[in-house]
C-alpha cells in the first residue's frame, strides 16, 4: 500500500537451529515447570500420532505464558520448540518455528487487518501440509490480536480491532486440524484477552520474577562465563551449593527488597556479599571504614590493580558506601 512500510508477519526458523541450541538448558527456571513445559507438548504430539478422537478428549495443542515484562517468556518458548523438536526428531522429518510478529498484522486500512490474519494462517497451513514436519507457531504479545471484544465494543473501539480477534479464533479453529502444529503464546496482559482465547488454550502457566536461588544461579552463570573467557582474572573456584548465602541473606530479610532495606541492595546485603570476597565484617563498633578498605584492597588485588578510595564523608556523616565496579 501507497507509503505503508510493510513490516514481516512472522520469521521463520528451521528447526534444529544452532542459535537455539543450549538455550533450553541455560534457561533458569523450576524444573517442576519445565517438565510440566515439555510433558504437555510431547503428551499433545503423542496424542496426534496417535489420531486419539478429538470429539472425546479434546486438546487444541496451545499453551500460554504469562506474566511481567522481562521473565523469559520469549526465550523459553523458542528454547521449547527446540527442545521437542530434538525429543521427537525420529517423528519428523524436519521443523520449522513461525515467530509471528503480532503487532504487524495490524493495518491504518478499514477491514484490511482481518485478511493480514488470514493471510498469515494460509501460510502456516501451507507448511503444516507436510505432515512429516514439526510446525510450532509462537504468537509473541498474543493480547495485541486477542484482545477482549467487549472492552473494545464499550470503548468505541474501531471494529476492525474486533474482526482481527474473531479471524485469529476461526484460524486456531482450523489449525486444531493439523497434528504437526504447536502453538505458543506468551502474554504481559492476560486479563485484556478475549475469554473465547482463553478457553482455547490448553495449559496456562505464570512465570514471575526469578526467587532468590534462580538470581544466584543466574548471576553464578554469568561470572563463571566471564572467567571461561578471560574477561575476570584470575579464575576463581565459586561455590555452585548457595545454600548458606541463600540462608544468610535470609537473616537478614526476605532478600527482594530494593534500596538500602535489610536484605536488599542496601548495607546489609552489601556486606553479606562483600563478606563472601574474604573480609570479616566488623563488630558493633568497630570502624566500619576499615571494613570496607579492608575489602577494597581485596577487590582490588583480585583484579590486579591498585585500590582507589576518596577521603570524603557522606552528608550524614558515615563513611561513603564501597562501590566496586569493573572496567
Amino acid at each position: 500500500m501507497d507509503g505503508e512500510e510493510e513490516l514481516p508477519a512472522a520469521e521463520q526458523w528451521e528447526l534444529p537451529n544452532r542459535h537455539l541450541s543450549g538455550l533450553w538448558e541455560s534457561i533458569v527456571v523450576d524444573d517442576a515447570v519445565k517438565d510440566r513445559m515439555l510433558g504437555y507438548c510431547t503428551t499433545s504430539l503423542l496424542f496426534s500420532s496417535a489420531a486419539i478422537d478429538p470429539t472425546i478428549i479434546s486438546w487444541n495443542r496451545m499453551m500460554l505464558l504469562h506474566g511481567p515484562p522481562g521473565t523469559g517468556k520469549t526465550t523459553i518458548c523458542k528454547a521449547l520448540a527446540q527442545k521437542v523438536f530434538v525429543r521427537n526428531c525420529d517423528r519428523y522429518s524436519g521443523g520449522v518455528l513461525l515467530e509471528v510478529n503480532s503487532h504487524s498484522l495490524f493495518s491504518k486500512w478499514f477491514s484490511e487487518s482481518g485478511k493480514l490474519v488470514m493471510k498469515l494462517f494460509d501460510h502456516i497451513h501451507e507448511i503444516a501440509e507436510d505432515e512429516e514436519c514439526f510446525v510450532a507457531v509462537l504468537i509473541d504479545e498474543v493480547e495485541s490480536i486477542t484482545a477482549s471484544r467487549s472492552s473494545a465494543s464499550r470503548s468505541n473501539e474501531p471494529g476492525d480491532a474486533v474482526r482481527v480477534v474473531n479471524a485469529v479464533l476461526t484460524s486456531l479453529d482450523a489449525l486444531r486440524r493439523r497434528p504437526n502444529v504447536l502453538v505458543l503464546c506468551t502474554s504481559n496482559m492476560v486479563d485484556s484477552i478475549d475469554p473465547a482465547f482463553r478457553d482455547r488454550v490448553d495449559l496456562q502457566i505464570y512465570l514471575g520474577p526469578p526467587p532468590l536461588l534462580a538470581r544466584y544461579q543466574i548471576l553464578l552463570s554469568c561470572v563463571t562465563e566471564l572467567m571461561d573467557r578471560g574477561l575476570i582474572r584470575p579464575r576463581q573456584a565459586i561455590a555452585a551449593d548457595c545454600t548458606p548465602y541463600v540462608d544468610g541473606l535470609a537473616a537478614a530479610g526476605d532478600g527482594d527488597g530494593d534500596g538500602d532495606g535489610e536484605g536488599g541492595c542496601g548495607s546489609q546485603g552489601n556486606r553479606m556479599h562483600l563478606a563472601q570476597a574474604g573480609a570479616t565484617p566488623p563488630d558493633d563498633g568497630e570502624n566500619e571504614r576499615s571494613w570496607e578498605q579492608e575489602v577494597s584492597e581485596r577487590l582490588a588485588t583480585y583484579r590486579g590493580r591498585a585500590p582507589t578510595t576518596s577521603p570524603h564523608r557522606a552528608s550524614n556523616g558515615r563513611p561513603p558506601r564501597f562501590h566496586c565496579r569493573y572496567m
